[in-house]
């Protein structure tokens, strides 16, 4: 699924909404009230153990919340925000609100991607779709996961698709499901496993493994302009006595540091 297809609007409402939804998710929401904070935050919904459920846009519409999530994790997302609604007054449910998204000069009303500038931004209300923008090269140049593509519910881990470099975790606010583990990824191992920007020769399905010196060394995604979205193990990447293999492609990675790679598999 590409960022250019359906999405879907959840609504929170009732007293305490943004304290509720607070508790619960990776980034800090008290930013959409910041002078500086856009009227919009990009966080995720983990498991206990950290593992990514969803990821998703807040929205401040009055005492309410706007969750800007794609089409095919919502009503699980749905679901397990009921879960921990417990007995507090909420309602959660879906609005029908669409969202629309461009890259050029912005409407009235529209936020601003809080991802990376150049995806541009995004608007709520009754109109859908997108200006024709390649997103897929977008998200391909600048290393952006894409939620059912290289963000898998119960698989990935937020840190390693680099969810904090695309400002959607803080790491000084309050506890949220997932918080323990993610904060002792950062503070107390060197991530060994992640997504990176290759460069690729031919073309290979999504999801195809990347194999080097007979040896698994991660899956390649999403591809564009010769380059693409790889999740690689950094040190089988790093040690790779030539070009890696997607099944007919062949794919290339520099490591930012190869040497401190050496060893640190596992």
């Amino acid at each position: 699924m590409t960022e250019g297809s359906p999405r879907r609007l959840l609504r929170i409402a009732g007293e305490g909404a943004g304290a509720f939804l607070q508790g619960l998710v990776s980034n800090d929401l008290n930013r959409l009230d910041a002078p500086d904070g856009g009227g919009i935050v990009y966080a995720a919904l983990l498991t206990p153990q950290g593992k990514y459920l969803s990821d998703f846009f807040v929205i401040a519409e009055g005492d309410d919340l706007l969750l800007d999530v794609a089409a095919p994790v919502a009503d699980d997302l749905q679901r397990r925000l009921t879960m921990y609604r417990l007995r507090k007054p909420l309602t959660i449910a879906p609005d029908p609100m669409q969202v629309r998204l461009g890259t050029g000069p912005a409407p009235a009303g529209a936020l601003t991607d809080p991802r990376h500038p150049a995806l541009g931004w995004r608007r709520y209300g009754p109109e859908g779709g997108d200006d024709g923008t390649d997103r897929d090269a977008l998200r391909v140049t600048h290393c952006i996961p894409e939620t059912g593509i290289e963000l898998i519910p119960g698989e990935s881990f937020i840190l390693e698709c680099g969810l904090d470099r695309l400002h959607g975790v803080d790491f000084r606010k309050g506890c949220y499901v997932g918080q323990e583990v993610t904060a002792r990824m950062r503070h107390k191992t060197e991530l060994r496993k992640g997504l990176v920007s290759v460069e690729v020769d031919g073309t290979a399905p999504v999801g195809t493994e990347i194999t080097a010196d007979g040896k698994s060394v991660g899956m390649l995604y999403t591809q564009s302009g010769g380059q693409g979205i790889a999740y690689l193990r950094f040190d089988r990447a790093a040690r790779a006595s030539g070009p890696m293999a997607a099944g007919d492609a062949r794919v290339r990675w520099t490591a930012p540091d190869a040497a401190a790679t050496e060893g640190t598999g596992g």
